[in-house]
């Protein structure tokens, strides 16, 4: 710890090397609690739960009832424990591909609480496998798929996007989350394109430095 991090409060409660992510940090700062950061961007916990907050709060605003909720990129789990508190009674399942990041989530973001049926796998592997489910479909699906600062190519194509949306029932809600500074601007534009080709309506919400890209079927 730097003399800077003691004055601000910041403490690395552990740090580890994952194969997918690399180096994964778990901060705790006085201010922001507990928050889990890949190449010193966070991924769970911190400001991340301001992300999703803004996002979901005004979700909630129209959609009083969820019944069946996925995560893709459930990462240490905070986007799960805000459908929990917004939806109650909604089951949540959320598909992680690194298990050194739920691990982490239930050590230190309270992961566990939640009741999520924790599925490890590839994202692209469980979406492909269960567009061919008929019975396999949710009111809402969170798209969170980055590997620190990125997104891995797969996730941006079209027919990724088309699988995510056969997954959602009629009437149903697919929020993808993009950064949105710098380059990652022209990125998240382009990508929000690709939506736009996909879903009969896309909606951007801009919380922190990000965008969110709430589509309905």
């Amino acid at each position: 710890m730097t003399v800077s991090d003691f004055l601000s409060g910041i403490k690395i409660l552990e740090e580890v090397t994952s194969p997918i992510n690399g180096k994964i940090q778990v901060v705790r700062s006085l201010g922001l609690g507990n928050y889990i950061q890949v190449e010193g961007l966070t991924q769970s916990g911190g400001v991340v739960n301001e992300v999703w907050r803004t996002t979901l709060r005004k979700i909630r605003s129209t959609k009083s009832e969820i019944r069946n909720c996925l995560i893709l990129g459930l990462g240490g789990g905070s986007a799960a424990k805000l459908v929990r508190k917004f939806w109650p009674d909604a089951k949540i399942a959320g598909v992680e591909i690194d298990p050194i990041m739920v691990n982490l989530g239930k050590k230190y973001l309270k992961l566990d609480a939640v009741g999520v049926d924790v599925i490890i796998d590839d994202a692209y592997k469980f979406v492909a496998n269960s567009s061919k489910l008929i019975a396999q479909s949710y009111d809402l699906i969170l798209v969170d798929l980055y590997i620190g600062y990125d997104v891995p190519e797969k996730f941006q194509s079209e027919n990724y996007i088309h699988l995510v949306r056969s997954l959602l029932v009629r009437s149903g809600t697919a929020v993808f989350n993009r950064l949105y500074f710098g380059e990652k601007r022209k990125e998240a534009e382009k990508f929000g394109e690709k939506l736009e080709k996909v879903f009969s309506k896309v909606e951007r919400i801009f919380p922190e430095a990000n965008v969110m890209f709430v589509c309905e079927s």
